[in-house]
């Protein structure tokens, strides 16, 4: 099956990045290179494009939509929770720009032995990266009531939750549940009918994003590898951020505001004594997909995009002066 996935707000984030030609850029989530290629027509000789993917289809999907342009281009394998290291092993300069597109591709939704959708019977995989250990069936099969019940509130902000794990745990007392079929029937028999008509969408579709996020630890690795691109920006550079649920914009919301922030010293003290520095300016708030590709891509939907800005010493400094 060919890669296939369609980049949400690609104009967006390419006015995000302010593209420099020469520039060094680092697309964490490379996925079928569609941020990457407008990324990369933009670079000259002199520029730079790294792209990292743990989904071996996308890698080579990648490589194939990459081919032939002139700037440099180093495609790597690997979870961008390891972005600080590949960046090392690349001798990579301080960059210009760091993209996260987050969460799962059109093409991990639409091959259904993926195990990503609620509407496709597959068997329960759901790894973004098929090599990995722990998949959906694990989770399912072996994690306790209490786990499962706390993941579906915590991940899927299912509040049918804890009677979702009674009945999984009964089910799978009888056999496994291999199949996203038998997950979906389960959920469907744990949720009242009357409940299910009421819900904004099959209830299932919480269940699975949050097993989802639990089998790879999408939630956890996301301040560290914030903060990591922060770190190897020079000053001036950007991070953009693309989140499709509350959770993961949260995070991105946190974790930028507190880099955002000077003193971090409780109010009362009459002096700083942390010396927390700005690294980032905000640029904006958090912006949303158009009608026009609403209306092309409901995928977009919940996408946020939020950007900042590395600051360089000098105008942290200035800044705090001026504050005072």
């Amino acid at each position: 099956m060919e890669f296939h996935h369609v980049s949400v707000m690609p104009e967006e984030v390419l006015d995000a990045l302010q593209i420099d030609p020469d520039g060094v850029y680092v697309d964490c989530t490379l996925g079928g290179a569609g941020h990457s290629r407008r990324i990369a027509e933009r670079l000259s000789q002199k520029g730079r494009l790294i792209g990292l993917d743990q989904d071996a289809e996308a890698i080579a999907a990648a490589k194939e939509r990459l081919a032939g342009f002139p700037c440099r281009i180093d495609i790597v394998h690997s979870n961008f929770r390891r972005l600080g290291e590949v960046l090392s092993e690349l001798d990579a300069p301080p960059l210009s720009g760091v993209l996260f597109d987050l969460g799962v591709s059109s093409h991990q939704l639409d091959t259904a032995e993926r195990g990503f959708s609620y509407m496709q019977d597959a068997p329960l995989d759901m790894r973004m990266n098929p090599e990995a250990g722990q998949n959906a069936a694990d989770v399912v099969n072996t994690y306790s009531e209490e786990e499962l019940s706390r993941i579906f509130h915590d991940y899927g902000e299912e509040r049918w939750g804890k009677r979702i794990a009674e009945f999984i745990v009964k089910a799978r007392g009888e056999k496994p549940i291999e199949r996203t079929g038998e997950l979906v029937d389960i959920v469907s028999r744990a949720v009242p009918k009357a409940v299910r008509r009421a819900q904004n969408g099959h209830p299932a579709k919480r269940i699975f994003q949050a097993i989802r996020i639990e089998v790879n630890d999408e939630l956890g690795i996301l301040e560290a590898a914030f903060k990591t691109a922060v770190h190897h920006l020079k000053p001036g550079g950007r991070i953009a951020i693309l989140t499709f649920h509350s959770l993961e914009d949260r995070i991105a919301k946190r974790t930028l505001q507190e880099m955002a922030r000077g003193c971090i010293c409780p109010p009362e003290l009459p002096v700083c004594i942390c010396h927390h520095q700005k690294e980032v300016r905000l640029l904006g708030k958090a912006k949303k997909a158009t009608k026009e590709e609403l209306a092309e891509n409901s995928r977009a939907k919940s996408a946020k995009l939020r950007v900042a800005e590395k600051l360089a010493v000098e105008q942290e400094e200035v800044e705090e002066h001026a504050g005072a």
